[in-house]
C-alpha cells in the first residue's frame, strides 16, 4: 500500500497470515475494519500518524516496523463503531519505533514493546497516583503524566519516544530516563 493517491480499504472479514504488509500512506489514506492479521509483518514506511483504526481489527502474532505516532492498537469498546473486532496478542514492537500509542483491553506480557530510547508505562490509569507522586520534568509531567487519568479506561498500556517527548516536551531523554528508572510499571 504505497500509492499516496489511493484509498486503502481492509476488511471487512478480510484475513492476512504470514504477509508483509508494506504501508507508505497516510492515516486517512488506510481504512481498517474487522480485518484480521495473523503472524505478519507491518512495515511502516511513511510514519504513520494518529492512526486509531488499529482497534477494529484483530493482531495476533504480528511484528511491527517503522515509526508510528499517536496510533491505538487493541480492544477499545468506547471508540465507536467496529471496536467488536479490535484485538492484540502476541505481537512485536521491537523494531518500531512508538510515540504517544496506547494499548487497550489486552495481556500487555503477551507482547514486546520497543527497547529505549522507547518507554511504555504499564495500566497508566492504575499506577497514576504513584506516577505523579515524583517530580517529574516540568512539561512532560503537567502534559503526560498528570493526564494519565483521562485515557479511555481500556488503556492498559502508554509508550511514549523520549527524544520526540523530549523535544516536544522541553526536556532532554536523560532528565526522563533519570525518572522512569525509579518505576517498575515502566518498561524500557
Amino acid at each position: 500500500m504505497t500509492d499516496k493517491n489511493s484509498l486503502y480499504f481492509l476488511g471487512p472479514n478480510l484475513l492476512l497470515r504470514n504477509c508483509t504488509v508494506i504501508l507508505k500512506v497516510s492515516a486517512r489514506n488506510l481504512i481498517i475494519v474487522g480485518a484480521r492479521f495473523i503472524d505478519c509483518t507491518i512495515e511502516v514506511k511513511q510514519e504513520l500518524k494518529n492512526h486509531q483504526q488499529w482497534v477494529k481489527a484483530s493482531l495476533k502474532g504480528c511484528r511491527f516496523k517503522g515509526r508510528l505516532t499517536g496510533c491505538d492498537f487493541g480492544h477499545w469498546p468506547d471508540y465507536g463503531t467496529g471496536w467488536e473486532h479490535g484485538a492484540i496478542e502476541d505481537c512485536d514492537f521491537t523494531e518500531a519505533r512508538l510515540n504517544g500509542c496506547r494499548f487497550h483491553g489486552c495481556d500487555t506480557r503477551t507482547l514486546q514493546f520497543p527497547k529505549w530510547p522507547c518507554f511504555t508505562i504499564l495500566d497508566p490509569i492504575g499506577r497514576s497516583r504513584e506516577l505523579n507522586s515524583v517530580e517529574w520534568p516540568d512539561l512532560f509531567g503537567r502534559v503526560v503524566i498528570e493526564k494519565l487519568h483521562k485515557h479511555p479506561r481500556s488503556t492498559v498500556a502508554l509508550t511514549e519516544h523520549a527524544p520526540s517527548s523530549a523535544k516536544e516536551l522541553d526536556t532532554t531523554p536523560e532528565a526522563l530516563k533519570a525518572v522512569i528508572e525509579k518505576f517498575d510499571c515502566i518498561v524500557y
